[in-house]
């Protein structure tokens, strides 16, 4: 016994504003095909050129269902094809007209016209305080540390030089223009500083240029540090 032969296949349908898959009757006629596709495209019977493709990217067409009298099955046509819809009068229908938005007028505000609406996302944001318009928190007044560092004091700074320790007296502790926190003035035995205590203009305290230096607290180590030369190499000059 021969196996029965389909009466229906699956097929893509592509025109110029559409695609879609279909399931169509062999037993159609073309020309029943046609007032179907004229739904789904737009293209009127009359401009309809129905092409039979592999494949959309395929270059040349199967078969022209040209005979509005014979069936679709006539050509031949198999699941999973392609039947591409040409409009061979695009000025009497709209096809490409769907997809071209060149001749839309565009809606356009101004800056100051769109933050005047009330029914725009920029409006919701500030009614509910969102993004950039949310409540920012205040700032935290700076906390005061307690530094237990007398001026006057004998100290000596942390270096990452070994054996080399820079001795000095504190000459100022508090807040600084130059930078946030506390730090600590300090006049070196040597001349091994930065500054003569001042910086930027500002003066915290009085020494020799090269003398002063400012850091933060934990680096400094109060105690009885006597004041100690520093040898330098005999043949440095």
């Amino acid at each position: 016994m021969r196996p029965s032969q389909p009466i229906t296949v699956n097929v893509f349908v592509l025109s110029p504003d559409t695609r879609s898959e279909r399931r169509f009757d062999l037993g159609l006629t073309v020309g029943q095909l046609k007032n179907k596709l004229e739904l789904i495209t737009g293209i009127p019977v009359q401009n309809q050129e129905i092409s039979v493709l592999p494949s959309e990217d395929a270059a040349q067409p199967l078969c022209i269902l040209a005979d509005d009298e014979k069936q679709l099955g006539f050509y031949g046509v198999h699941d999973w094809q392609v039947l591409k819809v040409n409009d061979l009068n695009p000025a009497t229908s709209f096809t490409g007209q769907l997809s071209d938005t060149s001749q839309v007028e565009k809606f356009e505000l101004s800056e100051t016209e769109y933050a005047q609406r009330q029914d725009t996302v920029l409006a919701y944001k500030q009614r509910h305080k969102i993004g950039r318009f949310a409540e920012q928190p205040a700032d935290k007044p700076e906390e005061t540390l307690h530094v237990d560092i007398p001026v006057g004091a004998r100290c000596e700074v942390e270096s990452t030089e070994e054996d080399f320790r820079k001795r000095g007296t504190v000459r100022y502790v508090g807040p600084t223009e130059f930078a946030k926190g506390i730090w600590v003035g300090i006049e070196y035995d040597e001349p091994i500083g930065k500054n003569d205590g001042s910086v930027k203009g500002k003066r915290y305290f009085e020494c020799r240029p090269n003398f002063g230096v400012f850091v933060k607290p934990e680096r400094v180590k109060v105690g009885d540090y006597p004041v100690e030369e520093i040898n330098f190499d005999d043949e440095e000059m």
